[in-house]
């Protein structure tokens, strides 16, 4: 047996669930419970009934669901994007320094020999705006072969010599002897690059000089230049003087590694 909560109808059908006046789903009464039992309406009696009112069943509302706040998510992701580029730029900070090392060490070792470039004239000034401009060469560059072409170099080496000499320029000197230079004076004196740069002296009387009667003798990296220099100095005789100089090709640049004065007549 089976009742209305709303109404307290009974009915006996097992295959009933819901009650048919309004719809409330029915319980399962005890038979033997007797104030479970309802007698059938009496027609004529059936207005004194103090029935409940008919509710229609509501449908199912499911409560509404939260809205979910977006700004913390945006916050979050902004905050791992900036975390992982300042990670990056910290990572990049402390590596850079190895890279260059490695760089550096892997790059081919150069030096940067000066190579002469003066014109070529039949008499030279003492004055400073003669003195040659230089420009870098590769220490990989050959030695010429051409003998014209070294003894355009060579010539143009031996006024700067000269001019160095004059004017006392130690950088200069430093530059041209090398290292093994060894020089001999006509009274048989030898003396080596050291001694050549620290008895120089600059001699204020040459107001010009000229070289004549050059001759060259080229082996490979070796060039011998023979040759007359006259110096014309102020109210003085000329001075002039046979010489024999000697370079080698070496860092990219001719330097001379000996040197043999007589003077003449």
């Amino acid at each position: 047996m089976k009742r209305c909560s709303t109404c307290n109808r009974t009915y006996t059908d097992a295959s009933l669930s819901f009650c048919i006046d309004d719809g409330t789903p029915l319980t399962v009464v005890d038979p033997q419970d007797e104030t479970t039992v309802v007698s059938p309406r009496d027609p004529e009696t059936q207005n004194n009934w103090n029935e409940a009112a008919y509710r229609p069943p509501v449908p199912y509302e499911p409560p509404p669901r939260r809205k979910r706040r977006v700004w913390p998510w945006v916050l979050g992701l902004g905050g791992a994007f900036v975390l992982g580029i300042v990670a990056i730029a910290i990572a990049a900070a402390m590596l850079m320094p190895r890279f260059r090392r490695a760089a550096q060490n892997d790059r081919p070792v150069t030096t940067t020999p000066q190579r002469n470039t003066n014109q070529p004239s039949n008499s030279n000034s003492v004055e400073p705006a003669n003195s040659n401009s230089n420009s870098n060469v590769n220490i990989e560059v050959p030695p010429p072969t051409d003998d014209e072409v070294v003894m355009t170099q060579l010539r143009d080496l031996e006024h700067d010599w000269t001019l160095a000499n004059i004017n006392d320029d130690k950088a200069a000197l430093e530059r041209i002897l090398a290292d093994d230079y060894v020089g001999r004076t006509d009274e048989g004196v030898v003396y080596g690059k050291a001694d050549y740069i620290r008895t120089n002296e600059r001699d204020l009387r040459v107001e010009k000089w000229d070289f004549d009667d050059l001759k060259l003798n080229l082996i490979g990296d070796r060039a011998t230049l023979s040759g007359k220099i006259k110096y014309e100095l102020k109210d003085e005789d000329d001075l002039k003087f046979e010489f024999l100089d000697k370079f080698v090709w070496r860092d990219g640049r001719w330097q001379a590694t000996g040197s043999e004065v007589k003077r003449r007549e």
